[in-house]
């Protein structure tokens, strides 16, 4: 379960990212509270805010990605991680000298959005040069189990500390936490990482990267189905507190022990995912089926225990689905495209959100919590099923060209072909 850290410079990087995350969820319970307390308890203002930090990644995410490919990621990583650490200093430093105003978290939340263009898909696609591709599917499950773990200590930490201090110190301890990332980074050996070459500037590599996976069954089925569970999936959390409140009378502590137990279901379908060697094409389509059926059976749980009993199989289901698509995603890319390919794995993993959440609330007014979870989940099947079908005319229109491969003159089949041959292979023809 934990042989990626039999890895050196992996080690480093998980700890690193074990402060770091628990500081980050941290600081989303700071932020979010001291919105609520700038604007007298306006949740208008707390969606701008979550909107301000998701609008960069679906305007600018492909791009970041790009970058990803073009320069060392190590130290991308380190100036990013910089960046984050200074705006929680600063917020932390506006905040305990009462300066704080609701616009400055506006800000802070648009920049932190637009270094997280760069910064994600460079970390996700950094893990295989520090354990290879052997290991590469327990390394990001066992990234997905520290999140989660930090998911469910991190909020209940940071409530304990608003209660003692106010806000402004959990924004200067987030600050502190980019300290662990950045030395872990900076103490690596270079030796032991496995760094492709960057990739060169040139024209048209954003569109290469979109051509890539598009013609890839083994990226693109993976990708789909990841995008159709993120409608559903970012707002569930919105489904639980509707369902929780509304539905079952439950108060905010019921709230809370709801939202932890899709916590716990979700870090321990990370823990059992960090026991599989190679992720499936087969255990992907069921995890995400899984999702949808136990996402609509808990809209009709007769009672609060039994929704809390749906809560973590749908929890586990939901980081199956994410590990096993992560690493099915980055195994199938090669090292010249992997930037571009999580970039584009990102933007869909977060472009979700703006369609899902509007929906689910919409429903919810209108039919009823319990009708807007079921529905959520009967889409999220149809979906997933979908995401098959489109992944089946793919691999029918691109099949015949992978028998032209090698064929002087005929154009390979971009997923089974080194990345950047498609440039190559017009190179040569011009030629």
């Amino acid at each position: 379960m934990f042989r990626s850290l039999r890895n050196y410079n992996y080690r480093l990087f998980a700890a690193g990212g074990i402060v770091s995350n628990v500081g980050t969820w941290m600081q989303r319970t700071a932020q979010d509270w001291l919105v609520l307390q700038l604007t007298g308890g306006s949740g208008s203002a707390l969606g701008v805010t979550v909107a301000l930090q998701f609008l960069p990644v679906l305007l600018f995410g492909l791009w970041g990605g790009m970058l990803a490919d073009r320069y060392p990621k190590r130290p991308v990583l380190i100036v990013a991680q910089s960046l984050m650490g200074a705006l929680a200093l600063t917020m932390g430093i506006l905040t305990l000298t009462g300066s704080a105003q609701v616009w400055h978290v506006y800000v802070m939340a648009f920049v932190l959005g637009v270094i997280s263009c760069v910064e994600v898909p460079t970390r996700q696609s950094f893990v295989v040069e520090m354990v290879g591709r052997e290991d590469l599917s327990n390394a990001i499950a066992l990234n997905s189990s520290t999140f989660n773990l930090a998911r469910v200590f991190g909020p209940a930490l940071a409530g304990v500390l608003i209660y003692w201090m106010g806000t402004g110190p959990i924004f200067m301890l987030n600050a502190a936490s980019f300290a662990a990332v950045i030395a872990g980074l900076a103490l690596m050996r270079k030796s032991e990482l496995c760094t492709p070459e960057p990739v060169p500037r040139a024209k048209g590599q954003l569109r290469e990267g979109l051509r890539y996976v598009a013609r890839s069954p083994d990226l693109l089925l993976p990708i789909l189905i990841v995008g159709s569970m993120a409608i559903f999936t970012q707002s569930f959390s919105t489904s639980i507190a509707l369902m929780a409140t509304k539905v079952f009378g439950a108060g905010a502590s019921s709230f809370g022990v709801a939202s932890s137990a899709f916590a716990v279901g979700a870090l321990g379908g990370a823990l059992l995912a960090a026991k599989r060697v190679r992720p499936s094409r087969r255990f992907l389509i069921i995890g995400a089926i899984c999702f949808g059926v136990f996402q609509a059976v808990a809209g009709l749980a007769p009672s609060y225990p039994a929704f809390l009993a749906f809560l973590i199989p749908a929890g586990m289901a939901v980081v199956t689905v994410n590990t096993t698509a992560n690493a099915t995603v980055q195994m199938g890319a090669s090292p010249e495209m992997r930037g571009r390919v999580m970039g584009i794995y990102v933007l869909v993993f977060t472009g979700g959100a703006p369609i899902g959440s509007p929906l689910v609330g919409w429903l919810a007014e209108v039919a009823g919590p319990r009708v807007s979870v079921v529905v959520a989940g009967v889409l999220s099947l149809l979906g997933v099923g979908l995401a098959v079908l489109v992944t089946r005319i793919v691999a029918a229109r691109v099949r015949p060209e992978k028998a032209l491969e090698g064929v002087p003159g005929e154009m390979p089949a971009a997923g089974r072909t080194p990345a950047g041959s498609l440039t190559r292979w017009r190179l040569r023809r011009a030629a």
